[in-house]
């Protein structure tokens, strides 16, 4: 089987055995697979934390081929799937620790996460599958990653009394995975102030249920100006930039929530203290998500709620281009790679 890999900043198409699945494994052959902005991060050695070589790719939608034993209990072949639950710890988690128990299985100290599946096959534990509904194509596999890290950021607005009505940023809102909270965060009842360049981005996120959609310079002025401040942001931007904004268009007592991941060259996040005292935000982190959360991003997806905006499409061979193209910022929305049909 072809499977891609990257070694220090080149892709390598390869041709390995497929593996076979083992005790609740489930074969997977792979449809489509989205292309994450972590997977160039990892592909350009932009974080000091991780390989420079290996496997790439943790968002996709496949049909299961085989079964490794006991796997019957949570798929059967011919099912149509998703996979990735954001890649880390979508693998496997114990089910037991207090993470597990809370519904974090992504933090669970057992965790495995998915990666690899730029492939014509790909082996996971079947208990991280979901099955898809006709109604969902395949072009929707980005929600393995993007979708579902979106929803989890969304859903922290609740959690830390965001009421529906009160206004939210979305701080990279054209972008892969902040195209996706426009629509959950309206869909939800939020008042959605998107941040991006360029006036073809600001005129997408409008089209996707934003109230309002400004340049990055403007945010400050027109969040103060409409709504006194906004009461939470979602930082999707790749940029310390956007982290900055983010905490500017807050009114005193806001939510912000970081969801991107920088690369290291961007530095470290630095918080005046006199600024927390003054303006008392809560600040928390929202990575990916769960099992769960899936199922209810697919349902979203399968009512007409939600969906992916497609910007890019290639073949494995094109994977080098396509990272070319989301550096540069040539698309709208989520790339994806078609593998088999």
């Amino acid at each position: 089987m072809k499977v891609a890999q990257h070694d220090h900043g080149e892709i390598r198409i390869e041709e390995v055995a497929t593996p076979a699945p083992g005790p609740d494994e489930a074969l997977v052959r792979i449809s489509t697979a989205g292309v994450c902005h972590s997977d160039l991060h990892l592909v350009r050695g932009d974080w000091e934390y991780t390989a420079r070589t290996g496997p790439i790719g943790h968002e996709a939608i496949g049909v299961v081929e085989a079964l490794g034993p006991g796997a019957e209990r949570f798929a059967a072949v011919g099912d149509r799937v998703i996979l990735g639950l954001g890649g880390m710890g979508g693998g496997d988690w114990c089910g037991a620790c207090e993470s597990c128990l809370r519904g974090s299985t992504q933090t669970c100290t057992q965790a495995v996460g998915i990666m690899g599946v730029f492939a014509e096959y790909y082996v996971t534990l079947a208990k991280g599958l979901v099955v898809l509904p006709d109604s969902v194509g395949d072009h929707e596999a980005p929600l393995a990653c993007g979708g579902l890290t979106a929803y989890g950021a969304v859903r922290k607005l609740a959690k830390f009394g965001v009421r529906p009505g009160q206004p939210v940023a979305v701080i990279g809102a054209a972008g892969g995975l902040g195209h996706y909270a426009v629509q959950i965060a309206n869909e939800f009842g939020y008042r959605v102030l998107g941040v991006d360049v360029g006036a073809d981005r600001l005129a997408f996120v409008e089209s996707l249920g934003a109230e309002l959609a400004v340049e990055p310079l403007e945010a400050v002025e027109v969040a103060q100006r409409e709504f006194g401040g906004v009461a939470a942001c979602l930082v999707f931007s790749a940029r310390m930039a956007g982290f900055q904004l983010g905490f500017q268009v807050l009114r005193r007592s806001g939510l912000f929530v970081a969801v991107a991941l920088l690369p290291s060259s961007e530095g470290k996040l630095e918080i005046d203290p006199f600024q927390m005292f003054i303006r008392d935000p809560t600040i928390v982190y929202s990575a990916v998500g769960n099992v769960q959360d899936m199922r209810d991003v697919v349902d979203l997806v399968a009512r007409g709620k939600l969906r992916s905006h497609i910007g890019r499409t290639g073949g494995l061979a094109d994977l080098a281009d396509v990272f070319d193209d989301l550096e540069a910022s040539r698309y709208l929305g989520r790339a994806v790679i078609e593998i088999g049909g």
